[in-house]
């Protein structure tokens, strides 16, 4: 997520500041901040704080994979290099290529790239597919559950002007973000 020219604590008192129910015009005067910089760091998320990001358990962390430029800077195989990490050699082959081999292999820019591959900002499914949120927009104009548009797509291939909609995508469809379908459609959920 970009962050705008925002230091995380910056950040926490911009949150601080909206919970608290301020204008995104009275923050941005507060911090000194320009209006469309704050405007789109909380419109990027939704207006909503996101927690912080944690790494998966196995992942490499930083430490190792500062070993693992030093193994690579001795020479050693990765048999070796992941002996002392306590590793498999194929965790340690596959994170030599995918970060420029032996020859370009850099700890800290390692990191970093594993940081943004993790990252995945993905759209909404609806939002970037306007075809399937029609078919999900007319499912809950019908007061549809959302289990009931889940379920559907096994009759979707007998409905010729939705066959070309991928069936695989309306389960997760129906559980997108609210602000992902039009407001007057979120009335016609049954529960909130």
């Amino acid at each position: 997520m970009r962050s705008w020219g925002l230091s995380p604590a910056e950040q926490d008192e911009l949150w601080a500041r909206w919970r608290q129910g301020q204008s995104l015009r009275l923050i941005a005067r507060q911090m000194g901040k320009r209006g469309p910089s704050i405007r789109a760091f909380v419109l990027q998320s939704g207006g909503i704080q996101q927690p912080p990001r944690r790494r998966p358990a196995g992942s490499l962390s930083a430490v190792e994979r500062e070993e693992i430029s030093r193994g690579v800077a001795a020479g050693d195989s990765c048999r070796v290099i992941a002996r002392r990490l306590g590793r498999a050699p194929s965790t340690v082959s596959r994170e030599l290529a995918r970060n420029g081999g032996r020859s370009r292999y850099r700890a800290q820019r390692a990191d970093a790239a594993a940081d943004r591959r993790a990252a995945r900002p993905k759209p909404a499914k609806l939002a970037a597919e306007p075809r399937l949120r029609a078919v999900v927009e007319a499912k809950l104009r019908l007061r549809w559950s959302p289990e009931q548009i889940a379920g559907w797509p096994a009759g979707l291939s007998r409905r010729p002007h939705h066959a070309d909609l991928p069936r695989d995508r309306l389960p997760q469809l129906v559980c997108a973000p609210p602000w992902a379908l039009r407001h007057n459609l979120r009335r016609c959920l049954r529960s909130g």
